[in-house]
């Protein structure tokens, strides 16, 4: 660590002090204006379903403003690189820098150390923390904006194991409770167990995760031409599912910290599921924004870096242009791979993939 602060010279303290602080103010600005443009939205909806201001404080706005700081980081970071590089320029801070031997080339190390922090900061919220908090908000959402949410699942069928195929004819979520129940296993393309029971109950207090409590089940073990047939009223036992397999809902993805989308993915594609699309680009997305900080840290230094007569305001508005359409291709081409088969890793990379061509453009026109 030491060795490394020994190559940051005091023009790049001075730059990154500059970057971070600008980055951490356009933050609490935009931020700001969108809670009160949130607040005039809902507040009659808070009112009509009563909800508590603890609530709405704690479990609502506390856990939106990192979600969307996070969300729009990109946005954030390019109004940040344009706003005080531009005005730098404005000061000719820039040219005398330039001037002093200092190459543009060398003035990028400053910004690229700085989008670094950002980005692994981003990720690291994205991936680990703000999940968490997501599942706090979109409880508070259903609870107190009246957001739809899925509640129940009928005839579903999905392979809990390699050959052991698991059928409900009915589910209901909030009491975690299956009707109609059926267990399959097979050997050989051979039936060798069946259980059925009417009722079936997720165990949601146990520490164990897939602790599934069966009703009045009967089971059928073939051997051969001879058949075992066992019964009872309640049995505890393992079976490789969970409610969340059942059950889909609009930002589910959203609430699983990375690990366990990757999880949640693997588990999903040996089942041969094809509803995991949204999973693997909301992973894939993760990462390909945090990336993205490097990208709009290049485009945006080029762009303002140079002296102008207009200032800041062409410049500024090119970049707030250039930013939304990032995030509008980012949810284009995530509305590709989910509604139209576009394969999840290319849908996530792909603003950054053509915006990388954009930088290279503007870094070729920067001032020497």
């Amino acid at each position: 660590m030491k060795n490394f602060f020994k190559y940051i010279s005091r023009l790049d303290r001075y730059i990154i002090a500059k970057f971070i602080g600008t980055y951490i103010y356009s933050i609490i600005l935009i931020i700001s204006i969108s809670i009160v443009f949130d607040i005039n939205e809902n507040l009659a909806k808070f009112s009509t379903f009563g909800a508590p201001l603890k609530a709405i404080v704690f479990d609502y706005y506390a856990n939106f403003v990192p979600y969307f700081s996070n969300l729009f980081s990109p946005l954030f970071v390019f109004i940040a690189v344009i706003f005080f590089t531009s005005k730098m320029a404005g000061n000719s801070e820039i040219i005398a820098m330039l001037s002093a031997g200092v190459s543009f080339k060398r003035l990028l190390r400053p910004y690229m150390i700085s989008a670094a922090l950002i980005a692994v900061v981003n990720y690291y919220l994205g991936a680990y923390i703000i999940p968490h908090g997501n599942v706090v908000r979109q409880d508070f959402e259903v609870k107190y904006k009246d957001k739809d949410r899925v509640n129940s699942a009928i005839n579903v069928q999905l392979m809990v194991a390699p050959g052991t195929i698991a059928y409900l004819q009915q589910y209901d979520d909030p009491t975690k409770t299956g009707y109609g129940f059926s267990l399959d296993k097979f050997e050989n393309k051979k039936l060798v167990s069946h259980m059925t029971a009417p009722i079936i109950r997720y165990d949601s207090i146990s520490e164990a995760r897939y602790h599934w409590k069966v009703q009045n089940y009967k089971i059928r073990t073939l051997k051969g031409l001879r058949e075992e047939i066992k019964s009872g009223e309640m049995l505890d036992t393992m079976i490789m599912m969970e409610p969340m397999d059942l059950i889909f809902n609009y930002g589910q993805q959203e609430t699983l910290t990375s690990p366990e989308l990757n999880d949640y993915i693997s588990k999903q594609v040996e089942r041969g599921s094809v509803n995991v699309v949204q999973y693997e680009v909301e992973y894939h997305k993760r990462i390909a924004t945090s990336f993205a900080s490097f990208i709009l840290t290049l485009i945006g230094v080029s762009l303002s870096s140079r002296k102008r007569k207009g200032g800041m305001g062409l410049y500024l508005g090119i970049g707030l242009a250039l930013s939304f359409s990032y995030i509008l291709l980012q949810t284009v081409s995530a509305t590709f791979a989910i509604n139209a088969g576009t394969p999840a890793l290319l849908a996530a990379w792909l603003p950054n993939i053509i915006y990388a061509f954009i930088a290279y453009f503007c870094y070729r026109q920067a001032p020497n």
